[in-house]
């Protein structure tokens, strides 16, 4: 390969990279495994023979769907094994978006989002993302996931009718999401029981990701009283320590909390109507790595 080929070679993958990450981070919900996929489709970008192949893209982004394909399969025993309940690692945010992250944050990517694409198969997991989040048509799923288009159809259905059943009906603004999460957070802050429940609808749900590395809930808490409650019993708990500071997770305002100091939980919202219905905390810390170690 020549210096001019090699540098070709470099700049069309360093523009694709940013989708890339996308697919494989949506895939497989964790920074590591994702950018580990799209440094081994770089291997065999590099490796590869590209005079004959018609489009970059299309090679790209078929190399990276099955290897993260691949890796979500090798990964089902270890999920499975897994203490408690298994959310996806939180991307934080503090700042404005930059160019780049505004690429891999485009489209749905919220932790409610992937959490309901765990219910997927993996083949149903990329046919669904490659259509509905990526605008792909069934030509290319199919060449892609090496199937026919009728069999690309049917993945995309199941997976469609699945995640319809379970998403939210109406979510607010993100003015309105920030404005109300923001209501919350000050409750939160003293420990403002009446405030918080006022807050929570009454089919609220908190899903909590402790992993087995740090004390979590085990089972999902239902209902406003005994999620008000938790909030408040950390705040009795560690009286003055609990700060909560507002950031993106996912690309929608969520919170950070800070104990003693240092970094307890990422905390994503779904609202409907005014009130809270899902909370998603991740404590695991292995899973805390794009958010400020410490305040």
């Amino acid at each position: 390969m020549t210096e001019h080929e090699h540098s070709n070679g470099l700049a069309t993958f360093a523009a694709l990279r940013p989708r890339l990450f996308s697919i494989a981070y949506r895939m497989l919900g964790m920074r590591a495994d994702a950018e580990d996929v799209v440094q081994d489709a770089w291997l065999r970008w590099h490796a590869a023979e590209r005079s004959q192949l018609q489009s970059a893209q299309a090679w790209l982004l078929t190399v990276t769907t099955r290897l993260a394909i691949d890796r979500l399969r090798g990964r089902k025993s270890e999920r499975e094994n897994y203490i408690g309940w298994w959310l996806p690692e939180p991307l934080v945010e503090l700042e404005e978006n930059t160019p780049e992250t505004a690429a891999e944050l485009a489209g749905e990517v919220s932790l409610a989002f992937l959490w309901l694409l765990e219910r997927l198969a993996p083949e149903e997991r990329a046919a669904f993302l490659l259509r509905q989040v990526f605008d792909h048509d069934y030509a290319d799923i199919a060449a892609i996931l090496g199937k026919t288009e009728a069999a690309c159809r049917q993945l995309v259905h199941r997976a469609r009718e699945r995640v319809r059943q379970e998403r939210p009906r109406f979510d607010v603004p993100r003015d309105s999401h920030r404005a109300l999460l923001a209501t919350f957070m000050r409750a939160a802050v003293g420990g403002d029981r009446a405030a918080m429940k006022a807050l929570l609808s009454e089919e609220v749900q908190l899903v909590s990701d402790g992993g087995g590395k740090v004390a979590s809930f085990l089972r999902i808490l239902h209902g406003p009283g005994r999620i008000a409650g938790a909030y408040a019993s950390l705040e009795l708990k560690y009286p003055g320590q609990v700060v909560y500071r507002m950031a993106r997770v996912n690309g929608k305002p969520g919170l950070l909390r800070y104990v003693a100091g240092r970094i307890e939980s990422a905390q994503a919202f779904i609202f409907e109507g005014g009130r809270i219905v899902a909370v998603f905390a991740v404590r695991n810390p292995d899973k805390l790595g794009s958010a400020p170690q410490i305040i």
